[in-house]
């Protein structure tokens, strides 16, 4: 487990080092040290900070302008500050400390048994969020993995399916060859004709299960890609799915870059049209459409995924993405949880979901590039 970081920031050296030996008496943890406010921020910029020890009179920067200054930047905001001061007494000083976040004050000469006591609390905090942590990590893991167990054996009944065209198709192929020989047919245009049509086969065969293999490739890095490619190699896999449960696909796509796991960003197109199209199974819907749209907004490519699927009751909206929800009577409720996971893990952006007058939309926003 990670050790607990403190930082200590006084101008005085000597403060800093009795506070130090104080510490470390008594915890096993992380200190940095600062003399100024500004050497302060220099270290929060770098490390990950628990909680801060600062004093208040302190030249150019004290320690009230040191702490406002945290607060309006989302990387310390929320770290909590313990204000060491020796006008502790003076209302106004406290009420200052006090609305600009301060959690504690500790008065000068400072009390060993009073910090050891006032630490123990923030690094207990500390440890049990940790663990806390430790756990959802653990949960969601296995999560994605039973999410990735459903998509491959959907995936293996689609691949199934794509294989077995391509086999009769040879099958057939020989069948002639035999055929052909006995009645004596077989010349030159025919071997032309034959190498040309199985090898077309041969290649379709291997393109599939490398796409599938690639699908699920465990040792993916992020990187740079177009968003274009993921969304053609994601309908591809679905072979023939639009045409036999009579959807129609509806494609708006442009070269825009995404930056992220690209076939984790496949499985995420996969699970949501795999969605769409079981909805259009459990219901009775004319004129079945997917519309699958790519723009670009800032610095972010936003996918959006919309079907005509007739969408969920509101109260179900927000639950769509909790572990183990789901609205089928067969589904494990893992998909949509590993989407949502994906996105924020994998790509480090967002998700939506809203209901339109005839279904479900998913808006995907996606960083261009690394951050």
């Amino acid at each position: 487990m990670d050790k607990f970081n403190i930082l200590l920031v006084d101008d005085v050296p000597e403060n800093i080092y009795s506070l130090k030996m104080m510490i470390e008496d008594s915890f096993d943890i992380n200190i940095f040290s600062a003399l100024s406010a500004q050497e302060g921020i220099k270290i929060l910029m770098k490390e990950n900070i628990d909680l801060i020890l600062t004093d208040v009179q302190m030249p150019e920067i004290d320690g009230f302008e040191f702490v406002e200054y945290l607060k309006n930047i989302d990387r310390t905001k929320d770290i909590p500050v313990i204000f060491i001061t020796g006008i502790y007494d003076k209302d106004e000083y406290q009420t200052k400390g006090y609305n600009l976040g301060a959690v504690e004050y500790i008065t000068k000469p400072i009390h060993d048994v009073l910090l050891t006591s006032k630490l123990k609390v923030y690094i207990d905090i500390f440890e049990k969020r940790k663990k806390d942590e430790s756990q959802i990590a653990t949960k969601d893991k296995i999560l994605i993995h039973q999410s990735k167990m459903a998509t491959m054996g959907e995936m293996i009944g689609v691949i199934a399916h794509q294989l077995k065209q391509p086999l009769n198709i040879l099958s057939l192929y020989c069948s002639n060859v035999k055929d052909s020989y006995q009645f004596n047919e077989i010349n030159e245009t025919f071997i032309d004709d034959f190498s040309k049509n199985t090898n077309l086969q041969i290649k379709f065969l291997s393109e599939t299960i490398d796409d599938f293999r690639d699908f699920f490739n465990p040792n993916k890095e992020k990187r740079e890609f177009n968003i274009k490619d993921a969304i053609n190699r994601s309908i591809k896999l679905l072979g023939n799915q639009f045409s036999t449960n009579e959807i129609k696909l509806n494609l708006d796509l442009k070269d825009e870059k995404v930056y992220g796991i690209e076939t984790e960003l496949e499985q995420v197109i996969l699970n949501i049209i795999n969605n769409a199209i079981d909805a259009f199974r459990e219901k009775t819907i004319e004129n079945k459409e997917i519309n699958i749209s790519v723009l670009s907004k800032k610095s972010y490519t936003i996918l959006i995924i919309e079907d005509n699927a007739g969408g969920v009751k509101l109260d179900n909206l927000e639950k769509l993405f909790d572990p183990y929800y789901t609205t089928k009577s067969t589904g494990t409720g893992t998909g949509l949880y590993m989407v949502k996971l994906v996105i924020k893990n994998s790509f480090s952006g967002d998700l939506r979901i809203s209901n339109t007058e005839k279904g479900l939309r998913y808006i995907i926003a996606l960083p261009q590039k690394k951050s």
